[in-house]
Protein backbone atom coordinates (compact mmCIF):
# COMPACT_ATOMS: atom_id res chain seq x y z
CA UNK A 1 0.00 0.00 0.00
CA UNK A 2 1.06 3.34 -0.84
CA UNK A 3 0.14 7.00 -0.01
CA UNK A 4 0.79 10.10 -1.38
CA UNK A 5 0.08 13.35 0.24
CA UNK A 6 -2.26 15.78 -2.61
CA UNK A 7 -1.73 19.17 -2.85
CA UNK A 8 -4.32 19.35 0.38
CA UNK A 9 -2.02 17.39 2.55
CA UNK A 10 -4.59 15.80 4.84
CA UNK A 11 -6.26 14.28 1.73
CA UNK A 12 -4.52 11.30 0.73
CA UNK A 13 -4.09 9.10 -2.48
CA UNK A 14 -3.57 5.29 -1.85
CA UNK A 15 -2.80 2.61 -4.17
CA UNK A 16 -2.67 -0.64 -3.13
CA UNK A 17 -0.43 -3.57 -4.08
CA UNK A 18 -2.13 -5.25 -6.78
CA UNK A 19 -1.13 -9.07 -7.79
CA UNK A 20 -1.17 -9.83 -11.40
CA UNK A 21 -1.59 -13.61 -12.99
CA UNK A 22 -3.13 -15.09 -15.74
CA UNK A 23 -5.85 -15.74 -13.08
CA UNK A 24 -6.65 -11.78 -13.02
CA UNK A 25 -5.53 -9.98 -9.90
CA UNK A 26 -6.11 -9.80 -6.15
CA UNK A 27 -5.29 -7.04 -3.89
CA UNK A 28 -6.00 -5.91 -0.32
CA UNK A 29 -8.70 -3.20 -0.58
CA UNK A 30 -8.47 -2.23 3.04
CA UNK A 31 -6.17 -2.65 5.80
CA UNK A 32 -6.71 -0.87 8.94
CA UNK A 33 -3.18 -1.42 10.63
CA UNK A 34 -1.26 -0.60 7.01
CA UNK A 35 -3.75 2.75 6.57
CA UNK A 36 -3.18 4.14 10.36
CA UNK A 37 0.26 2.92 10.29
CA UNK A 38 1.00 4.60 6.62
CA UNK A 39 -0.96 7.98 7.88
CA UNK A 40 1.63 8.19 10.75
CA UNK A 41 4.25 7.75 8.56
CA UNK A 42 3.14 11.02 6.57
CA UNK A 43 2.58 12.98 9.70
CA UNK A 44 -1.22 12.64 9.85
CA UNK A 45 -3.96 11.57 12.25
CA UNK A 46 -5.43 8.29 11.82
CA UNK A 47 -9.12 8.19 11.31
CA UNK A 48 -11.64 7.37 13.64
CA UNK A 49 -12.87 3.87 12.98
CA UNK A 50 -15.07 3.45 10.14
CA UNK A 51 -18.96 2.74 10.60
CA UNK A 52 -21.08 2.54 7.22
CA UNK A 53 -20.24 1.38 3.88
CA UNK A 54 -22.08 2.95 1.12
CA UNK A 55 -22.24 2.02 -2.69
CA UNK A 56 -23.40 4.48 -5.48
CA UNK A 57 -23.88 3.47 -9.63
CA UNK A 58 -24.21 6.62 -11.62
CA UNK A 59 -24.88 6.74 -15.50
CA UNK A 60 -21.91 8.90 -17.58
CA UNK A 61 -22.53 12.55 -16.77
CA UNK A 62 -24.11 12.09 -13.11
CA UNK A 63 -22.11 14.57 -10.93
CA UNK A 64 -23.09 14.10 -6.68
CA UNK A 65 -21.84 16.68 -4.71
CA UNK A 66 -20.54 18.43 -3.20
CA UNK A 67 -21.77 17.05 0.31
CA UNK A 68 -20.46 16.57 3.59
CA UNK A 69 -21.71 16.59 7.18
CA UNK A 70 -21.47 19.06 9.94
CA UNK A 71 -20.64 18.21 13.81
CA UNK A 72 -21.31 16.15 15.89
CA UNK A 73 -22.23 13.95 12.56
CA UNK A 74 -18.51 14.79 10.44
CA UNK A 75 -17.29 12.07 8.12
CA UNK A 76 -14.13 11.11 6.72
CA UNK A 77 -14.40 9.17 3.72
CA UNK A 78 -11.96 6.52 2.19
CA UNK A 79 -13.20 6.55 -1.58
CA UNK A 80 -13.03 4.32 -4.50
CA UNK A 81 -14.04 2.74 -7.50
CA UNK A 82 -14.79 -0.49 -8.32
CA UNK A 83 -16.17 -0.25 -11.34
CA UNK A 84 -15.94 2.19 -14.08
CA UNK A 85 -14.00 5.77 -13.91
CA UNK A 86 -14.65 8.55 -11.77
CA UNK A 87 -13.14 12.24 -11.03
CA UNK A 88 -13.23 12.25 -7.69
CA UNK A 89 -12.87 16.06 -5.23
CA UNK A 90 -12.48 17.29 -1.94
CA UNK A 91 -12.37 20.34 -0.96
CA UNK A 92 -11.52 21.98 2.22
CA UNK A 93 -13.55 23.64 4.03
CA UNK A 94 -11.92 23.95 7.65
CA UNK A 95 -12.41 27.39 9.09
CA UNK A 96 -8.60 28.89 9.61
CA UNK A 97 -6.79 26.21 7.54
CA UNK A 98 -4.10 27.55 5.30
CA UNK A 99 -6.05 25.93 2.30
CA UNK A 100 -9.23 26.93 2.69
CA UNK A 101 -11.17 26.73 -0.01
CA UNK A 102 -8.60 24.97 -2.21
CA UNK A 103 -9.65 21.58 -3.84
CA UNK A 104 -7.98 18.34 -5.11
CA UNK A 105 -9.34 16.64 -8.55
CA UNK A 106 -7.91 12.61 -8.61
CA UNK A 107 -9.26 10.21 -11.36
CA UNK A 108 -10.55 6.91 -9.83
CA UNK A 109 -10.79 3.77 -11.92
CA UNK A 110 -11.74 0.24 -11.80
CA UNK A 111 -8.47 -0.30 -13.39
CA UNK A 112 -5.83 2.03 -11.68
CA UNK A 113 -7.63 0.87 -8.16
CA UNK A 114 -6.52 4.11 -6.52
CA UNK A 115 -8.51 5.11 -3.20
CA UNK A 116 -8.52 8.65 -1.98
CA UNK A 117 -8.78 9.28 1.80
CA UNK A 118 -11.20 12.60 2.29
CA UNK A 119 -10.47 13.59 5.97
CA UNK A 120 -14.00 15.01 8.41
CA UNK A 121 -13.40 18.90 7.72
CA UNK A 122 -13.81 18.40 3.50
CA UNK A 123 -16.45 18.54 1.00
CA UNK A 124 -16.36 15.79 -1.40
CA UNK A 125 -18.20 15.48 -5.14
CA UNK A 126 -17.61 13.14 -7.88
CA UNK A 127 -18.31 13.40 -11.47
CA UNK A 128 -19.44 9.52 -13.27
CA UNK A 129 -16.74 9.54 -16.63
CA UNK A 130 -18.40 6.23 -18.05
CA UNK A 131 -21.91 4.43 -17.78
CA UNK A 132 -22.50 2.45 -14.67
CA UNK A 133 -19.32 4.12 -12.19
CA UNK A 134 -20.05 2.06 -9.25
CA UNK A 135 -18.43 4.33 -6.17
CA UNK A 136 -17.67 2.29 -3.25
CA UNK A 137 -16.48 4.15 0.32
CA UNK A 138 -16.31 3.90 4.10
CA UNK A 139 -17.37 6.67 6.35
CA UNK A 140 -16.32 7.06 10.04
CA UNK A 141 -19.38 8.64 11.14
CA UNK A 142 -23.27 7.17 10.10
CA UNK A 143 -25.19 9.41 8.15
CA UNK A 144 -27.39 11.43 9.99
CA UNK A 145 -30.30 14.03 7.46
CA UNK A 146 -30.10 16.71 10.42
CA UNK A 147 -26.26 17.30 9.77
CA UNK A 148 -25.95 16.88 5.75
CA UNK A 149 -24.64 19.86 3.93
CA UNK A 150 -23.63 21.06 0.84
CA UNK A 151 -22.03 23.02 -1.80
CA UNK A 152 -22.40 24.00 -4.78
CA UNK A 153 -20.55 21.97 -7.86
CA UNK A 154 -19.99 25.02 -9.63
CA UNK A 155 -18.96 27.69 -7.24
CA UNK A 156 -16.95 30.64 -9.22
CA UNK A 157 -14.92 31.15 -5.92
CA UNK A 158 -13.60 27.46 -5.90
CA UNK A 159 -13.41 27.46 -9.67
CA UNK A 160 -13.26 23.25 -9.84
CA UNK A 161 -11.94 21.99 -13.05
CA UNK A 162 -14.69 19.20 -13.76
CA UNK A 163 -13.72 17.14 -16.82
CA UNK A 164 -15.94 18.30 -19.57
CA UNK A 165 -18.98 15.77 -20.51
CA UNK A 166 -21.99 15.89 -23.02
CA UNK A 167 -24.62 15.61 -20.74
CA UNK A 168 -24.50 16.85 -16.89
CA UNK A 169 -26.77 15.39 -14.56
CA UNK A 170 -27.03 17.05 -11.51
CA UNK A 171 -29.91 16.65 -8.96
CA UNK A 172 -31.82 19.86 -7.77
CA UNK A 173 -30.59 19.66 -4.34
CA UNK A 174 -27.09 20.05 -5.91
CA UNK A 175 -28.13 22.31 -8.10
CA UNK A 176 -29.52 24.84 -5.36
CA UNK A 177 -26.64 24.38 -2.93
CA UNK A 178 -25.65 27.29 -1.18
CA UNK A 179 -22.09 28.97 -2.89
CA UNK A 180 -18.67 28.75 -0.58
CA UNK A 181 -18.31 32.00 -0.43
CA UNK A 182 -21.67 32.94 1.81
CA UNK A 183 -21.77 29.13 3.49
CA UNK A 184 -21.84 29.63 6.88
CA UNK A 185 -21.33 25.98 7.46
CA UNK A 186 -18.05 25.64 6.98
CA UNK A 187 -16.39 23.31 9.63
CA UNK A 188 -15.03 24.72 12.84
Amino acid sequence: MKLTQTTLPDVVIIEPSVFEDDRGWFMESFNEQRFHAELIKLGLQPPRPFVQDNHSCSKKGVLRGLHYQLPPHAQGKLVRVTQGVAFDVAVDIRQGSPTIGQWVGVELTSENHKMLWIPEGFAHGFLALADNTHFLYKTTNYYAKDCEAALRWNDPQLAIQWPNVECLIVNQKDQQAPLFSVSSETVK
